[in-house]
């Protein structure tokens, strides 16, 4: 079964060599009980750890079963301590911060066994040496004899071939150790039992079989066996040790030490803590600058007009790289920016300007039509219709003056699953939010008041101090569209009927009932408004009127005459057409009586700073490949103070981190310390885990494990001190500020100041426990 073939061991120290073994040759049957005595230094316990796989021999062979071990690489070793050998050691070599029973599982942890299996295998074990009802104990609460009891069950517990046994009954009272040696004589019937002693009265008494050793050599064998040969092939289960376990031994460890894994934990947390509260206070003055911008871009949305500008190239370019690109035909980043040079270079600033119109055609409106409603909170198209309006009191209609009702149209939504700019800009005090294109809304201001102008403009008392929302709710004017409002009298258009009574017109079928469906105020977080305090229609209601228009007559008249219809007047000329969407021009009162629908302003309204970006970007999409005179100008007023103010927050918070993480430094460095420490004091756990079968890589996840569990607590304390900080920092921030609520932590920087916190102290770990891994065995199982 067991064969020794010439075995040599030395030791060397300096220039010392010890020769502990000199060719020590012997045959072991499958079941006996082998005795081993010498002296101290005859090479005795030497050859029980070759045999055990602690020790290596320099030449020779171990044949186990027929197999020889020269070959043998670690994992091998590994496994063969753990399915073939049981050690039993003179001081009992119990891990102290298990209990009894774990301490009889560990070896079959190491094999894979299920958990029901080894649990079971492993009471037997303690059943047999009489220990049953002490499984839940730990090994500082037992005798020196049940200690050793315990030795034997956790050597037999994983069902091995062979026994090896040191100095046993070393340490135990005659008593006590002939009860050990009668329990290990039990064990020799059907297992090899190999055991060292120095008491040769023992080996006479239990012993089938007494090897003497002297100076590293066998000088007598009582039971000498030639050769035996073996019974089957020989193969290994290899052996692993989960990260379970692995935690799990770590952690009854570090139950033994509570105070100083808190305090170490604790020192490793301060620089999560100090990072953790920068975030939340960056995280929360992010949040409070959103806000603000987001009231800020309702007063400064984008705007798109047709008016002609005088426009900067260099300003223009700055503001947009592919308006850069396209219209100026630039690839690269501008690199002549801030030269090093001692020289100015003189420009005329004028050759740097020029006279743009956008020109807002049919095709560009139906292209900002087509954006991503998800983008936006309202869109609104400012035209130049002005649309023919009558209002009632019961017996009389008569015209309005449109100016005096202070006439906008108000932002549509393009997405209909989420609020519009309405919405989430304008509180309703009555009514409801319009819904059709016949729905107006009354705009009131912060004060709820309205101009008298548009109450008169409506027919409405103005005179009163106070008028009930309900008196204006359901309040009806009508639109008259432009064939029933204009007639022709010779080669001019003027009103049809009487104006101090257009009940006819007023009543007409064809006429468009337009009702106040909802009186709207700006809400307090909005600093600027954008609709002023007036009567606020649909943009669809304008379409419809328009699309009426471009048939009637008096467009028709218009678009021929070379005079306006109205007035009879010549037109302004050209150098005055750039000053004034009012100015006298063929285009401008063709448009004020509908004969196009193309908007004189597009005002787009961002939902937020994040999806202006795209919108912008959406808005240069449009001017790639135009030439100049083409591409479509937009004015962005708020994208400066944007950058500003994110990049200056960006800028402090990550100073702040910076000078955070020098803690996590000392963190790591400490971690390193303390996983040091406590290689230091679990070197002999070491020692039995080798003994048990545990791999290099085993041991190091032992105390991965345990770093694991100190960064998990760091980490974990770190983010729960550092939430309890930001009530009293979010108390003194307000008395400060009035702000409310500024330190806010957010979860996802939480898991991952915490995973940081992991990772920093198993980095900081990694070297004691590579440490901890090339400990040789024999030597761990010594430290006292």
């Amino acid at each position: 079964m067991l064969s020794l073939k010439n075995i040599k061991k030395s030791y060397i120290t300096g220039d010392f060599k010890q020769v502990a073994l000199d060719g020590v040759s012997l045959n072991f049957r499958e079941s006996e009980f082998v005795a081993i005595l010498g002296p101290s230094g005859s090479g005795k316990t030497t050859c029980l750890n070759v045999i055990g796989g602690l020790d290596k021999y320099d030449s020779g062979d171990l044949i186990i079963n027929g197999k020889s071990t020269k070959e043998f690489k670690d994992s091998e070793w590994d496994a063969y301590r753990n399915n073939s050998i049981g050690f039993i050691f003179q001081s009992y070599n119990l891990i102290g911060h298990l209990s009894i029973l774990d301490n009889v599982e560990m070896g079959m942890t190491l094999s894979g066994i299920s958990s029901t299996e080894k649990h079971k295998k492993a009471l037997e074990a303690l059943e047999r040496v009489g220990l049953k009802d002490h499984v839940h104990k730990r090994p500082n609460q037992l005798s020196g004899g049940q200690m050793q009891r315990v030795a034997i069950a956790r050597a037999l517990a994983n069902d091995p071939d062979i026994i090896l046994a040191d100095e046993p009954t070393g340490a135990l009272d005659t008593k006590t150790s002939i009860q050990i040696m009668e329990l290990i004589k039990d064990i020799a019937k059907d297992k090899l039992v190999i055991m060292v002693t120095h008491n040769p009265e023992l080996a006479r008494d239990y012993a089938d079989r007494i090897v003497e050793f002297r100076d590293g050599n066998i000088i007598s064998d009582s039971n000498p066996l030639e050769e035996e040969k073996s019974n089957s092939a020989y193969s290994l289960k290899k052996t692993s040790m989960s990260f379970v376990t692995a935690l799990k031994l770590s952690g009854m460890n570090i139950r033994t030490k509570k105070w100083r894994t808190l305090l170490t934990a604790f020192a490793s947390s301060i620089g999560i803590i100090g990072i953790a509260l920068i975030l939340s206070l960056s995280n929360g003055f992010d949040k409070q600058i959103d806000i603000f911008e987001s009231d800020t871009l309702s007063g400064f949305p984008i705007m798109i007009t047709q008016k002609a500008a005088e426009v900067d190239i260099n300003q223009m370019m700055e503001q947009s790289k592919e308006m850069r690109k396209e219209v100026l035909g630039e690839d690269t980043e501008d690199e002549s920016k801030y030269p090093d040079t001692n020289v100015i270079y003189p420009y005329n600033s004028q050759e740097n300007t020029f006279m743009h119109t956008n020109k807002l055609t049919d095709e560009y409106v139906k292209y900002i039509e087509d954006i991503d409603g998800s983008l936006l909170s309202g869109i609104s198209f400012t035209r130049l219709v002005n649309m023919n309006l009558l209002k009632s009191d019961g017996s009389v209609a008569t015209p309005i003056n449109a100016s005096d009702l202070n006439l906008s149209s108000y932002p549509i939504n393009l997405d209909n699953s989420s609020e519009g700019y309405l919405e989430t800009s304008y509180e309703l005090l009555a009514g409801d939010y319009p819904e059709t294109m016949n729905d107006l809304v009354l705009v009131v201001d912060e004060y709820n008041k309205i101009d008298t102008a548009v109450l008169d403009a409506l027919g409405i008392d103005s005179n009163k101090d106070e008028i009930n929302f309900n008196d204006i709710i359901g309040y009806e004017i009508r639109a008259i569209l432009n064939n029933d409002y204009y007639t022709k009298v010779g080669n001019y258009f003027t009103l049809a009927g009487n104006p101090t009574d257009m009940s006819e017109i007023y009543n007409n079928e064809r006429a468009i009932p337009l009702k106040i469906t909802g009186i709207l105020r700006v809400k307090k977080d909005v600093t600027i408004p954008v609709l002023s305090a007036g009567i606020a229609y649909s943009d669809e209601l304008s379409q419809y009127f328009i699309e009426d228009a471009k048939s009637s007559e008096v467009v028709k008249a218009q678009e021929s005459a070379v005079y306006n219809v109205f007035t009879g007047e010549s037109f302004d000329k050209e150098s005055d057409r750039m000053n004034s969407a009012n100015s006298n021009t063929k285009e401008n009162v063709l448009a004020s009586i509908g004969a196009t629908s193309t908007p004189y302003m597009i005002t787009l309204y961002p939902k937020d700073f994040t999806t202006k970006e795209a919108v912008t970007d959406y808005l240069d999409n449009w001017n790639a490949g135009k030439e100049k005179d083409d591409v479509v100008i937009y004015n962005d007023m708020a994208s400066t103070f944007v950058s500003l103010s994110g990049g200056i927050m960006d800028a402090i918070t990550m100073v702040l981190i910076a000078f955070a993480a020098i803690s996590l430094i000392v963190s790591l460095i400490m971690v390193g310390i303390i996983t040091y420490i406590s290689v230091l004091e679990r070197t002999k756990e070491i020692g039995v885990l080798r003994a048990l079968g545990a791999r290099k890589k085993d041991i190091t996840r032992v105390f991965n494990a345990e770093t694991f569990i100190v960064g998990s607590c760091s980490g974990i304390l770190g983010i729960l001190i550092a939430y309890l900080l930001t009530f009293p920092t979010n108390s003194i921030l307000y008395k400060i500020t009035d702000l409310k609520g500024v330190a806010v932590l957010n979860p996802v920087h939480a898991i991952i100041l915490v995973i940081i916190s992991v990772c920093l102290t198993m980095i900081g770990g990694s070297i004691p426990a590579k440490m901890a891994s090339k400990k040789d065995p024999v030597e761990a199982l010594r430290t006292e």
